[in-house]
């Protein structure tokens, strides 16, 4: 079956435009070009090397079995990428002009990156070989104590099981899609023994700038750069063109994952024992994405996927991306990438993101993706600094003081005459006179650099101390500063402010720091990014699952990081690599089973509880199913898969994949909240709701499960069958059922969980199993169709709606509202793309006025209005050119809506992209549709509902004009009046 081929033409929605631009005077209207030149990744329709399992005649399947890598130096790979080299050419061939391709891709993504003119993107999108066209992005970059804090340690801990910490991860490659790495680090000194690399591993070691191929050695077994994105003559001086990382954060997370075991850490001064990454003894890949940019740094999307292709080539177990992502999309290109990698078995991890605390924040929201939120340590930095009226604030620190009590500045009081107000508040380097602070302890706002850069811009004016105040909620970090300092947050740092502005001669003393260990934890970190996610419309929960992200203390590149070796980070970055790191140990205890297993392990295994006792504050969109536990996910009893077929059929039920796509028709659709996955999420529950999971036994005896139920406030769950008994590697399908309750919050998540419970076996060794199932669902009024059709001057029609509560249920209607026809430019060239000209030979304008009180302006083609083969397409711009909507499929049916816009005039071009006529005349249909009834329909209303039913809605309409087409809404209410959704209707009267 090919896959991706399918997936042309599925995607559903319409691109974004460019910047707006004034038209000039003239009968002609020059508007931008919708497909502006610059870098784009072009995906196509032949399936990536990882996913081809034949079809193409002469050519053997490429697509690795379950357990297996693929082998880039097979005869079927070769062949194989050869017939997609030539693939691409063909494509090529009809692009007018050369094109100056950056990367290609054949593994887990199968096109190519290349710097295209507007032309080439429009030829390019509408041609059938081409899948998805997207611009190119630069994306940003977004531990001593922690194997014992996740219980790897000890006698019944996980390493202790896979062999010891010197065989923890043995036999895997961890790939870190990062900034590089620092091969001199301890945490990358070859591993005991020397040991090859893995069976079947075909990476490279790069050389480049100050780094060769000693660098690299039994730990640091593949090592390669990917910079064509991001443009060599746009990095900074100082970086590296190579594997080396020139920042710190791609050694921190390398280290963090699988650094070695047993390192001694000290910095300033300070002894903090021993480091180790959470799979010691696996070997480590790095890709070179991130890099420093002389105007600024960031990671290309081009040269990411390029590495996740090359990766999975090389034949990496498992990669970690602490890259910032889509928080909309599962198809943007590196989800897309992802998504074959899983398929080829490859275990992801990446992070959340570093949006939080504000909700629908999180990204990576693709589900063969792990998620990772990030939380606090056990261990704590603790300091706290006391003004001269004897007030005493805490917060983090892990320096020295200040040896008595010293001058109280702010930062904007010492700074020089040419320095930015705000930067000098913020505490740029550079921004502060020695003349004015020196000695003086300086207040200085969080905020847009690294807090660490805001010490040394006070050590070189020559400040006794630092007080480094938070301005919102966020974490407090205790940062490894080079001058006395302390972190506080924002209440204590206003109180601190006030204090130093209303007082004659301010004081204050820094107190020496302490370290402290088993403090209540973890905490959700602030900074860390929640759910319900944006993308599946709250179908599908994330983040997935939370590990450290705060001040975690792992290797880093030392000419970057004040000549230390070793340093505290923060960020869902720093979480992201321990999940990494720990997938490697379950790919090592468990080689059978699919990421996706090892997922479910990790996530029904997570623990909601701190190590002191009392549940972790938040909700599972948080934390997602809660803090990892490597113990509790080695032997789970119960896993959920899921594979590639089971996501695309979510990817047609979320509406990314067009339902009326080839891909959809023959891989089928599902409701988002039915795949099978390890939590469950609900975004719209319309008084009752049944999913389905299907569990996997992975325990070595028959089992019988009890299902116990945490209810969610106002919803009732129950478990079908509530207890079952399972065979080792079998399979069985439960259903669970949501109803609204009567108290039930509408249109706010309540949250609750289902637990599998192992019954007691009365044996020595026995081995309970608890399977844990996060809930999130979001109780709604309503759930109507979005649309509906009718035809002829009168007549009706009947839908079907459920009421997500008991009470009353009223309807009123808008509309029925003819379309303004706009004709008359007849067409006698085809564009084969939209040059943003108009109206000349190959594209219409029409002046469109939408009236004051619109609550709905649509724009449409029908494909039914022309011959065969006539690909129109739309474009709307306001009056000065600024581009607000465009419909530019492979057809002519096309549709663009604003709702709620500006009244005034607006500019549609329709382009004719192709057509096979001598000619082509475009019919525009317009509509603004506003709030009031225009007597010609209406709709009937259930009355007395109850949550959970459904009901029919007739909608009858006459006196229609012959030949017209027709929008209208019918809107609910409740019983106090209040709109609780709508449905637009359509009514054609033309003989169409």
């Amino acid at each position: 079956m090919a896959f991706t081929a399918l997936l042309a033409g599925s995607f559903a929605g319409a691109a974004a435009g460019p910047a707006s631009a004034a038209p000039p005077d003239g009968s002609k209207i020059a508007m931008p070009s919708t497909w502006q030149a610059g870098r784009y990744i072009v995906q196509l329709a032949a399936d990536p090397v990882v996913a081809y399992d034949g079809g193409v005649r002469g050519l053997a399947a490429t697509a690795p079995a379950t357990g297996e890598k693929v082998n880039p130096r097979s005869a079927a790979v070769r062949a194989y990428s050869s017939y997609l080299d030539a693939t691409e050419d063909k494509v090529l061939d009809g692009v007018p002009g050369s094109v100056d391709k950056i990367h290609d891709y054949r593994y887990t993504f199968n096109g190519f990156a290349a710097d295209l003119t507007a032309g080439q993107v429009a030829a390019l999108r509408k041609s059938p070989n081409v899948v998805n066209v997207t611009k190119d992005e630069l994306r940003q970059l977004d531990t001593t104590r922690t194997p014992e804090f996740l219980g790897l340690t000890g006698r019944r801990g996980v390493w202790n099981k896979l062999g010891g910490k010197s065989n923890a991860g043995a036999g895997t490659v961890v790939g870190i899609i990062d900034t590089g790495i620092w091969p001199e680090s301890p945490s990358f000194a070859p591993l005991p023994g020397n040991p090859a690399p893995p069976a079947g591993w075909t990476g490279e070691c790069e050389t480049g700038e100050e780094f060769t191929l000693d660098d690299c050695s039994s730990k640091i077994i593949g090592a390669r750069y990917f910079v064509e994105g991001f443009g060599v003559e746009n990095l900074d001086e100082e970086e590296y063109v190579s594997p080396r990382d020139g920042d710190g954060h791609g050694s921190h997370t390398g280290s963090t994952a699988a650094g070695n075991n047993g390192v001694p850490v000290s910095e300033e001064g300070i002894d903090f024992g021993r480091a180790s990454g959470m799979a010691p003894a696996a070997q480590i890949a790095a890709y070179k994405v991130c890099w420093n940019g002389a105007e600024g740094d960031g990671c290309a999307t081009s040269d990411s996927v390029k590495a996740i292709d090359t990766a999975v080539e090389d034949g990496v177990d498992v990669l970690n991306y602490s890259i910032s992502g889509s928080q909309t999309s599962f198809l943007d290109p590196v989800e897309v990438a992802f998504l074959f990698a899983a398929d080829a078995g490859v275990f992801v991890a990446a992070s959340a993101g570093n949006g939080g605390p504000g909700p629908s924040t999180v990204a990576h929201n693709s589900p063969w993706l792990t998620t990772v939120a990030a939380g606090t340590h056990d261990r704590e930095g603790r300091g706290s600094v006391t003004l001269g009226n004897g007030e005493t604030y805490r917060g983090a620190s892990i320096t020295e003081g200040t040896d008595g009590a010293k001058p109280l500045v702010t930062s904007t009081e010492v700074a020089n005459a040419t320095a930015d107000p705000d930067e000098a508040r913020l505490c740029f380097i550079g921004t502060l006179d020695p003349a004015k602070a020196s000695g003086k302890i300086v207040i200085c706002d969080r905020g847009s650099i690294a807090r660490a850069d805001k010490s040394i811009a006070v050590r070189e004016a020559d400040g006794a101390g630092m007080i480094l105040a938070n301005t919102s909620p966020s974490s407090l970090n205790a940062d490894l500063h080079v001058v006395p300092s302390v972190h506080v947050d924002e209440v204590a740092g206003q109180e601190i402010k006030d204090y130093q502005a209303n007082t004659a001669n301010p004081t204050a003393n820094i107190a020496d720091a302490r370290i402290v260990f088993n403090v209540p934890a973890p905490e959700v970190a602030e900074f860390s990014s929640r759910g319900p996610a944006l993308a599946g419309e709250g179908d599908l929960l994330k983040p997935d699952i939370m590990a450290p992200g705060v001040d975690v203390l792992a290797a880093v590149a030392p000419p970057f990081n004040q000549g230390r070796d070793y340093d505290f980070y923060s960020g869902t970055s720093m979480s992201s690599p321990h999940i990494a790191g720990i997938g490697a140990l379950m790919r090592q205890a468990h080689p059978d089973w699919s990421p996706m297993m090892i997922k479910s392990a990790l996530m029904t295994g997570a623990n909601r509880y701190k190590n002191r006792g009392g549940k972790i504050e938040g909700s599972p969109f948080d934390y997602g199913s809660g803090q990892v536990r490597p113990r509790a996910a080695l032997n789970p009893g119960l896993t959920y898969d899921a594979g590639f077929e089971d996501w695309i059929q979510f990817l047609c039920g979320t509406g990314q994949l067009s339902e009326q796509s080839g891909i959809c028709q023959d891989f089928g659709s599902i409701d988002p909240s039915d795949l099978n996955y390890a939590t469950v999420a609900i975004g719209s529950l319309a008084g009752k709701q049944t999913v389905t999971r299907t569990v996997t036994s992975t325990a070595d005896s028959r089992q019988t499960y009890r299902a116990a139920i945490v209810q969610p406030d106002g919803v009732k769950v129950n478990v079908q069958p509530r207890r079952f008994s399972i065979e080792p590697g079998a399979d069985k399908k439960v259903r669970i059922k949501f109803t609204s309750r009567d108290n039930a919050e509408l249109d706010e998540y309540t949250f609750g969980r289902v637990i599998f419970k192992s019954e007691e076996k009365r044996t020595r060794n026995a081995v309970r199993f608890k399977v844990r199932t996060e809930l999130a669902v979001q109780p709604v009024a309503i759930a109507a169709p979005e649309e509906v059709r009718g035809e002829g001057t009168s007549g009706s029609l009947t839908y079907d709606i459920t009421a997500g509560y008991t009470g009353q249920l009223g309807t009123s209607v808008a509309g029925l509202v003819p379309a303004e026809e706009f004709t008359g430019q007849t067409l006698t060239e085809s564009s084969g793309g939209f040059d943003g000209s108009a109206p000349d030979e190959d594209t219409a304008l029409y002046e469109v006025t939408v009236p004051a009180g619109t609550a709905l302006a649509r724009f449409s083609l029908f494909d039914r209005d022309y011959a065969a083969d006539t690909d129109l397409d739309i474009f709307v711009f306001t009056a000065t050119g600024s581009l607000v909507g465009v419909s530019a499929g492979g057809t002519s049916e096309e549709e663009v809506e604003l709702n709620n816009p500006e009244p005034g005039t607006y500019l549609v071009a329709v382009d004719a992209f192709a057509f096979l006529t001598d000619t082509v005349t475009p019919r525009l249909f317009a509509w603004s549709l506003g709030n009031d009834p225009a007597g010609n329909m209406t709709a009937s209303s259930p009355g007395a509902v109850e949550s959970g039913e459904n009901y029919q809605i007739t909608v009858e309409w006459d006196g229609l004009a012959p030949e017209m087409r027709y929008l209208g809404r019918v809107d609910y209410t409740d019983g106090g009046g209040d709109n609780v959704g709508n449905t637009i209707v359509r009514v054609d009267t033309d003989s169409g």
